[in-house]
């Protein structure tokens, strides 16, 4: 009977060396730890999965009531407004949620980051899983009131999935940078839910960015769609609904640039700063 006899090595630097091997080596980490997130999402709820639905369908209608109704906006011309908000909420909680997940990954999961080495990518990556889940919850919901309508989506959707990875690359981006601040000042934790409903108003979710281009001689005209998630968000929507829809092609062009920037800043702060967590914490 043979026995396998495996190899130890200490050596100096070795982490830093091997980092991204050691990231897929730990693959099943990842799984593990986005499959622990998503049951304890929806442990002792009565409703599960449900919520999913429930959040965004509730905002629709408030938003609609309040935007429509009472201050009168109007969405792209021959698109119905519930749909256009609705798509905005979609995308844009699918950007808040994956953000939020990530910048409090490290000190949700204090106890493994005190405990055994890992390399510590792994935790803003798995909660992203669960944002994602809920995502897909959404554009359920989403298909169901496009057919309440008898609103088809047409060959626009191939481009869906291209705004929903920059919507998640975007998260990730500056989700890695408040989750190493929020590890160093706990302060952060409390400024992240106040970003979050900031952004929520200034993109583009209860009206259209085509008010935004009727105003450009307005200063602030071109500073909005340098925010990132107005090309997302504009875009996310001009798949679902098609060529109605208002659509920028330079707005996406800024988007991929700065969330690009900012991948590889955050990846490489992160990187810097992961080895000090232990102590932070």
């Amino acid at each position: 009977m043979s026995v396998k006899q495996h190899e130890v090595l200490i050596e100096s630097g070795h982490s830093e060396k091997h980092y991204w091997r050691d990231l897929w080596r730990n693959r099943e980490l990842l799984y593990i730890l986005s499959k622990r997130d998503i049951s304890v999402r929806y442990k002792q709820t009565v409703l599960g999965t449900s919520w999913s639905f429930i959040r965004p369908l509730t905002t629709m209608l408030i938003m609609v009531f309040v935007f429509s109704k009472v201050a009168k906006l109007k969405g792209d011309p021959g698109i119905p407004y519930p749909l256009m908000v609705l798509a905005g909420i979609t995308i844009w909680t699918f950007f808040a949620n994956a953000f939020t997940q990530i910048s409090t990954s490290i000190t949700a999961n204090a106890n493994l980051v005190t405990k055994v080495y890992f390399p510590r990518l792994i935790m803003p990556l798995s909660s992203t899983v669960v944002s994602f889940v809920d995502f897909l919850v959404s554009l359920v919901l989403f298909l169901v009131v496009a057919a309440w309508y008898r609103f088809i989506p047409d060959w626009h959707i191939v481009f869906l999935p291209v705004f929903m990875l920059l919507a998640l690359l975007a998260a990730v981006g500056f989700g890695l940078i408040f989750a190493v601040l929020n590890v160093r000042f706990r302060d952060i934790a409390q400024l992240i839910p106040f970003m979050v409903q900031i952004g929520f108003y200034i993109c583009p979710i209860a009206y259209s960015s085509r008010l935004v281009e009727q105003n450009t001689s307005e200063w602030w005209s071109p500073l909005y769609f340098l925010n990132p998630m107005v090309g997302i968000i504009d875009g996310f929507r001009w798949s679902l609904l098609g060529s109605n829809a208002f659509f920028y092609p330079n707005s996406v062009l800024y988007s991929v640039l700065i969330i690009s920037v900012f991948l590889i800043v955050s990846l490489y702060f992160f990187r810097k700063r992961e080895n000090t967590f232990v102590d932070d914490i």
